[in-house]
């Protein structure tokens, strides 16, 4: 906090309501979307395994699966919380992992292997999982919010921090046709909230960063307001359930 007290900007609010401007609503030809937390949630822990488990020819009583699940969500997922700790050996594929294709895969495959029960290929499936479509769950108002910026002619694009390739998944789900562009970090080579991915989206979309809304779920998402965006953050919710997104709906279809 400064210690000392500067004169209010323009448009704040300096101390009463009636000193308060609402500032004009800005008008909104695109909006770029994050992918994980906001159009989609990665499929639960259990099913996760199971699934890779099968691929595998792998036979898990359920308590089994549970408890590997439990222990492989806190070596860190892909899509999942955060690791509890990064072995040293992992650091720097751990720290590149959304620049690069071989980092993703060697972070997250790693961090499994950790975890006792994970031979026999499992960590590998485990992974290669989390690339296909299957693997993820859409939000119910992901298709829903999509399809209606397209019919108000909003231009979309995804912008993801990410290490493989999403838009088949997008193609699976019959959403190929409802995003005009893609600005993966793993392609663009920056990632969130370094202002260069969101304007790189910008330059796909051909539209102006100030006319452009950025919508995610995490504190990286705002960063699209140093590229001159403005920007919504939604809170991450479950998967299958809804995700807010008519809230995106409010503010760049509207007025249109």
């Amino acid at each position: 906090m400064s210690d000392h007290t500067e004169p209010p900007m323009p448009g704040t609010f300096s101390g009463s309501p009636a000193a308060a401007e609402v500032p004009p609503r800005r008008p909104v030809d695109a909006v770029l979307l994050d992918f994980h937390g906001t159009l989609a949630q990665v499929e639960t822990p259990l099913d996760w395994v199971l699934a890779a488990a099968t691929t595998c020819g792998m036979s898990l009583e359920r308590a089994r699966a549970t408890a590997l699940a439990d222990r492989l969500t806190t070596a860190g997922r892909a899509g999942g919380p955060l690791p509890a700790r990064v072995p040293p050996r992992l650091a720097e594929v751990w720290s590149d992992r959304d620049l690069y294709p071989h980092a993703h895969r060697a972070a997250y495959t790693g961090l499994a292997e950790t975890v006792t029960g994970t031979d026999d290929g499992l960590a590998e499936a485990l992974y290669e999982r989390v690339l296909t479509s299957a693997g993820w769950v859409p939000y119910t108002d992901t298709g829903p919010a999509l399809r209606a910026l397209r019919a108000a002619g909003v231009r979309v694009a995804v912008v993801s921090n990410i290490g493989f390739d999403i838009r088949p998944i997008f193609a699976d789900w019959g959403f190929a046709d409802l995003v005009d562009a893609y600005a993966l970090s793993y392609e663009v080579g920056r990632c969130k909230p370094d202002p260069g991915i969101f304007l790189r989206a910008c330059g796909m979309l051909g539209v102006d960063p100030e006319r452009t809304l950025m919508v995610g779920d995490t504190p990286a998402d705002a960063g699209a307001v140093r590229a001159g965006c403005a920007a919504l953050v939604l809170p991450a919710a479950e998967a299958g359930r809804s995700n807010g997104l008519a809230a995106v709906l409010d503010l760049a279809v509207a007025d249109r």
